[in-house]
């Protein structure tokens, strides 16, 4: 059996009072007032059924029973000291671990994490890459980034960017023919899909495009991929402007029109409620916002009609 332990506050109001043999210095120390040091002192000795101290004329001593608890006392609220301040060290900096999508992490955020590190150079970001929602009670993930409709229960959902979708190309697929003017062209170019997400078929049909086959053509599983295979000229891909915005800046890739629809989905910074308040997730909250503020964060522009 567990035996009761008294009270914290009348734990420290004793060991402050035994360290300085005061009443008064000890309530200077922790705030309060000396009556309430008093106070504290006396509910510990009547339920230790001890008295710890001799109350002198203008001196404090302690009994034999309290040169006997100073010591265990003043350790034991070391030690918890000790570890509440590590904790709050760990809550500051130390890994941060950090989940979303593949193509997400790849083309968008590894590039630009150096930029965190040198503001933060005391949290370690931990990424780990899914398609699935994470559970945060079963897991030791700190936030998510997830691309969706926003509607997840139980979470902090904070939409992060908005993009638009439109075909892209490598600039070798213009100079080599077949030719890409119009729409109807893509009929004579093999059709790269992401597998899961936009679809061709959505896009074509707001061009009023019916004549092209949107059935053939390459599948892949993440959205990098199709961009990588884009890049080598193997087809034409529908690209997600946050994913293509480096590639369509430094040349890799080009738009043969100047054609955008906006995506179903956009980008959410996802975490439970009470994690906002950790600052290792507050401060990477607000440097991915400030990234994507910036003119090659990325985000979307607005549609433009056909």
């Amino acid at each position: 059996m567990v035996n009761r332990l008294p009270s914290l506050n009348a734990m420290r109001a004793f060991e402050a009072a035994a360290r300085h043999l005061s009443f008064s210095r000890a309530a200077d120390e922790l705030h309060v007032t000396k009556a309430a040091i008093s106070h504290q002192v006396k509910a510990l000795e009547d339920e230790l059924g001890l008295p710890l101290f001799r109350r002198l004329n203008r001196a404090l001593m302690l009994t034999d029973a309290g040169q006997t608890l100073y010591p265990a006392v003043s350790e034991a609220l070391a030690m918890m000291g000790s570890a509440v301040a590590r904790l709050k060290r760990q809550d500051k900096s130390g890994g941060l671990a950090v989940t979303m999508l593949d193509s997400f992490a790849a083309i968008w955020l590894v590039p630009r994490l150096g930029r965190f590190r040198s503001q933060h150079p005391d949290i370690d970001v931990r990424i780990a890459t899914s398609d699935d929602s994470v559970d945060f009670a079963r897991s030791d993930v700190d936030l998510a980034i997830r691309y969706g409709a926003g509607r997840w229960t139980g979470v902090h959902a904070e939409r992060l960017m908005t993009e638009e979708i439109f075909p892209v190309c490598a600039p070798i697929l213009l100079e080599r023919g077949p030719r890409l003017e119009k729409p109807s062209d893509l009929a004579n170019h093999t059709l790269l899909h992401d597998y899961g997400l936009e679809t061709w078929r959505r896009w074509l049909n707001a061009v009023g495009e019916s004549s092209v086959d949107v059935e053939r053509g390459p599948h892949y599983h993440h959205s990098n991929l199709v961009l990588q295979a884009a890049e080598q000229g193997d087809g034409v891909a529908l690209a997600r402007s946050v994913l293509a915005a480096d590639a369509l800046a430094n040349g890799r890739l080009v738009r043969p029109f100047n054609i955008a629809l906006p995506a179903e989905y956009a980008y959410y910074f996802v975490c439970p409620p009470d994690y906002l308040n950790r600052p290792k997730v507050q401060a990477f909250r607000d440097w991915l916002f400030a990234e994507v503020s910036e003119p090659t964060g990325g985000i979307g522009t607005g549609a433009m009609s056909p």
